[in-house]
């Protein structure tokens, strides 16, 4: 979609890098000429990953161990990033914790976990990142990968909507207050993008066969790696410098769909709309 100098110069910090569509959106950075620097808790995992991304795509690639719960460690991140390539110019936040449950048997430390990981991570990077890009006059960009349900809530998700959507409400109150520095901020809220990790969590085979996933989009398919990671290029791009504060839904219509309050009417197959329109004119000219 872009060309391959896009991100040119450019360097990218992506934390939850080294798996999943984290890892998608770090190669097509790396193929669009940026430096990346992407981080995971598991020293190993992300290592592991640095290197294929490198031989992957010939780009420059730093695999980092960081918590991004501990602010230190953030820090640290920076500071190793900095030190290899010059300056730090986009963050990705993309490090998430999810799991399916009723929350009434949740206890507070898992309530803990995925929000500390999901909106303390993020707001622990923006900061750092901001206070970097404010005092270095750096014009910086933050991307956060939050979820539909951030605006609407969802049940046996509550930790990670209450977290994804302290997330949304950061991007917003910030693309106004860092405008001035010209700092930019956005979010996409990607519906189901098949990832072996969180489809494990929240779509086990199980659920699968009672619930699939599939039917509630509108499109019939789940998204493609490829096409979140070229929506990820654009929003970090010199070609969006005019968009902040957005959230950028990419989901083939799914919330929308469970939002409408008749659209569940898309199970009635064709041939009942004649009997039923019989049925509407006449219970309308009873009316009148």
């Amino acid at each position: 979609m872009l060309s391959q100098n896009t991100l040119q110069g450019k360097t990218a910090f992506i934390t939850g890098g080294g798996t999943g569509l984290g890892r998608s959106m770090a190669k097509k950075y790396l193929e669009l000429g940026a430096n990346v620097i992407i981080a995971s808790r598991k020293l190993d995992v992300i290592q592991k990953a640095a290197s294929e991304l490198a031989t992957e795509t010939g780009g420059n690639v730093l695999g980092l161990a960081c918590d991004v719960r501990k602010y230190e460690d953030v820090e640290n991140v920076m500071k190793a990033g900095i030190e290899k390539f010059g300056q730090i110019d986009i963050l990705v936040n993309n490090a998430a914790g999810n799991f399916i449950s009723p929350t009434e048997r949740l206890s507070h430390r898992a309530f803990d976990t995925v929000v500390d990981i999901v909106l303390k991570g993020s707001y622990n990077c923006t900061l750092a990142l901001g206070k970097y890009w404010i005092e270095n006059k750096i014009k910086g960009i933050v991307l956060s990968i939050t979820t539909t349900y951030a605006w609407t809530g969802s049940a046996f998700v509550v930790p990670s909507a209450c977290g994804k959507a302290g997330v949304l409400a950061m991007t917003r109150s910030l693309s106004s207050e860092w405008g001035k520095y010209g700092i930019r901020l956005n979010c996409i809220a990607p519906g189901p993008f098949y990832t072996e990790g969180a489809f494990d969590r929240l779509f086990p085979k199980e659920v699968q066969e009672m619930l699939n996933p599939i039917d509630r989009i509108p499109l019939g398919r789940l998204g493609q790696h490829e096409e979140l990671a070229n929506l990820a290029a654009y929003l970090v791009s010199d070609f969006s410098g005019y968009i902040t504060g957005e959230v950028v839904t990419i989901d083939g219509g799914e919330w929308l769909n469970g939002a409408g309050e008749f659209n569940f009417f898309n199970k009635v197959p064709s041939e009942m709309w004649d009997m039923l329109e019989q049925v509407v004119r006449g219970a309308w000219k009873k009316k009148e």
